[in-house]
């Protein structure tokens, strides 16, 4: 990913000055300008009038006022602040407002002075004054900016010789994010690219220029004239693009054989207004089938604000997203609670250069398994809110170590959700996963248990509640990192059964979700995300083949391995309105979910418990999948749920999916951008 700040700033080769220093040059202009635009004005009124009577002292004291006046204005307006090295109108303005503004103050002070101190020379003169003092300001200003500008780029021979080993680059989308891309590319030295042209569908744009380039219209033609203008990239600046919108376009750009970005967010920050505009590679999860969703709001951030917040996990991947997401939410303390240490460490030093010490920030290595060191954590810290993201999610390694999915997903809830009532916890808020529904694999039973663990505490201080989502894209151990890798090992890429299908959910989605649910807790809810359609993975592996610019089955083959133990084809839906409640969120619903006692679940985790004591020493982890088909009676053989899979729901929703948005699966025309 191109940073354009950091380059722009590397790219300035002339010697640095300090702020002071600079603001004192400025000053000392504009006083020169205002000399050169006084006497200006006396001599214009000489030509006019030969007869005139002059008074020294009478222009000697308007000119002191004057000066004061408008040099007081630009103080207080900050204009001295700016930096005029880059186009800024905001910057032009606040120049024309505030002499007009002080001009104007000061016009009336000298109209009203006591005879003795007569200094008014007229309306007239002083608007002649000021006028030609704000002209030559902003024309200093101006040429100063092309002045850098040009030294940036180079004279015209280096320019011309370092644009023949530069990429010819198109920019779709020549409104202001096109604009300022274009100029940072074209007087940046350090720049490796060359714009060539620009591409918009605004018919008051097309065969205009702008920034020297021509605009050419968007159908189908641009394409042939892209490749004839010998166009190697394309580069997206287009405000608020959807990800369908991001599909079809890069689709049909990539007609032009070019490698097609984004000048965009970030993607961990899109749309929130935490960061700048950066050209990057288009990733998958700008392509999903839906627009990501956005979740958080003020009122649930001001929950967390001045609170002790415990996140165990807190260096996984929800859990490090959480801890992000938690922290500019100004919390009392962040701790984050993890066994591994490597992730801890990472999220600590992500958040320490970011908040520095206005964070007040804790990390404890710990397990969830560990009663006494849980016990130490909390009685040291009493959080008010304990985000449970701690939890083993690998599906066939969990069917292998059944045991350990029993001793840390569900003991470990168990043991955290117990001192979370110990020291009176404000709120326990467990992170799910639509594997608990039904669940045909050791994994997401054990997250049942978890969520039976949660829901059985209603008559608990402490608000319990449970969210349920997806598959995250990008998470580790998912099948994004898992099929990047692939693909620049050259492949293949291999996916258990083509026929699978998956809801997916962004980090950031998942953060907030988990967030606001947090916030509307009250007791034993259990939470679920409307996540859109479901996903097929084969069209994911094929899309992610594209985006590498590589033809699926021809550079990089598909395999097919078969389904892993515990493996269904599909996660059942989620959403379903008659087993739902709405809540304040269109887009998060309440389960509507008759808990067990708390009697029940004590006799349900002696159970496991057993199996436990009776297989730990051994690697067989048949006991641990009987006992949790005991205590979950929803566990079913995954053989017997993969036979459904042709009627069901949401195989009939994949394939609506792939109607509706053809633009993910195959190239577009024109009129479809």
């Amino acid at each position: 990913m191109i940073d354009y700040n950091r380059v722009s700033t590397e790219a300035d080769a002339s010697p640095r000055v300090s702020f002071g220093k600079r603001k004192a040059a400025l000053v000392l202009i504009d006083i020169a300008c205002y000399v050169v635009a006084y006497l200006l004005n006396i001599a214009l009124v000489y030509m006019s009038d030969s007869m005139m009577r002059f008074s020294a002292e009478r222009y000697g004291i308007n000119a002191m006022i004057c000066l004061l006046f408008l040099m007081g204005g630009r103080a207080l307006f900050s204009v001295y602040r700016n930096v005029w090295r880059y186009p800024n109108i905001r910057a032009y303005l606040t120049i024309v407002l505030s002499d007009a503004i002080f001009g104007l103050g000061a016009l009336l002070l000298t109209r009203f002075l006591p005879s003795k101190w007569d200094a008014n020379i007229g309306f007239a003169q002083t608007f002649l004054v000021v006028t030609l003092f704000n002209l030559s300001t902003l024309v200093n200003r101006f040429c100063y900016q092309l002045l850098h500008q040009n030294r940036n780029a180079g004279d015209g021979a280096s320019r011309k010789e370092n644009d023949r080993h530069k990429i010819a680059v198109a920019i779709v989308g020549a409104g202001q994010a096109g604009t300022k891309l274009a100029e940072e590319l074209i007087y940046n030295a350090s720049s490796h690219y060359r714009p060539i042209c620009f591409v918009d569908r605004d018919k008051g744009k097309i065969g205009a220029k702008i920034c020297g380039l021509k605009v050419y219209g968007d159908d189908e033609s641009v394409i042939s004239k892209l490749m004839e203008l010998s166009v190697q990239e394309v580069f997206l600046a287009l405000p608020n693009v959807t990800s369908e919108e991001a599909a079809q376009l890069y689709h049909f750009y990539r007609q032009t054989g070019c490698k097609v970005k984004l000048y965009d967010f970030p993607l961990k920050d899109a749309g929130n207004g935490t960061s700048k505009r950066q050209l990057r590679d288009i990733h998958i999860e700008d392509l999903l089938f839906r627009n990501s969703l956005v979740l958080g709001d003020e009122a649930s951030n001001a929950f967390y604000q001045g609170k002790t917040i415990l996140v165990t996990g807190g260096g996984g991947s929800i859990g490090s997203e959480l801890c992000r997401q938690i922290a500019k939410c100004r919390p009392a303390c962040l701790v984050i609670l993890d066994i591994y240490e490597n992730n801890a460490y990472a999220i600590q030093q992500e958040l320490i250069r970011k908040y520095g010490d206005e964070l007040n920030l804790a990390v404890e290595i710990a397990s969830v398994r560990d009663e006494v060191r849980l016990e130490a954590i909390f009685k040291a810290y009493r959080p008010h809110v304990i985000f449970h993201a701690a939890a083993h999610k690998h599906v066939p390694l969990m069917e292998h170590s059944a045991c350990e999915a029993v001793k840390n997903n569900v003991m470990g809830t168990y043991y955290t959700a117990n001192m979370a009532e110990k020291y009176s916890a404000e709120k326990f808020i467990l992170i799910s996963t639509d594997k608990a529904v039904n669940p045909t694999n050791v994994m997401g039973a054990s997250k049942r248990m978890c969520e039976m663990v949660v829901q059985c505490r209603e008559d608990s201080q402490t608000s319990f509640a449970a969210v349920r989502f997806g598959n995250v894209l990008g998470s580790n151990g998912s099948v994004i990192p898992l099929f990047r890798d692939q693909i620049e090992k050259g492949g293949p890429i291999t996916i258990t059964d083509k026929r699978i299908i998956r809801y997916f959910m962004t980090i950031p989605e998942a953060a907030c979700l988990v967030m606001q649910a947090g916030s509307m807790a009250k007791s034993g809810e259990l939470f679920v995300l409307n996540m859109g359609k479901p996903v097929r993975i084969l069209d994911l592996a094929e899309n992610m083949i594209k985006l590498a610019g590589l033809t699926p089955y021809v550079d990089v083959d598909i395999v097919e391995i078969g389904l892993r133990p515990g493996e269904k084809l599909y996660e059942e839906l989620l959403i379903k309105s008659e087993t739902l409640s709405e809540t304040e969120n269109s887009l998060i619903f309440i389960e509507k979910d008759t808990p067990y006692t708390r009697t029940e679940v004590e006799k349900k985790l002696e159970i496991l418990q057993q199996a436990v004591a009776a297989t730990e020493s051994t690697l067989n982890g048949r006991k641990i999948k009987r006992a949790m088909k005991v205590v979950v009676p929803t566990y079913r053989d995954p053989e017997e749920v993969n036979k459904e899979f042709e009627e069901s729901e949401e195989k009939k929703l994949s394939e609506d999916s792939e109607h509706e948005n053809p633009a993910m699966l195959v190239g577009v025309g024109a009129g479809a951008h």
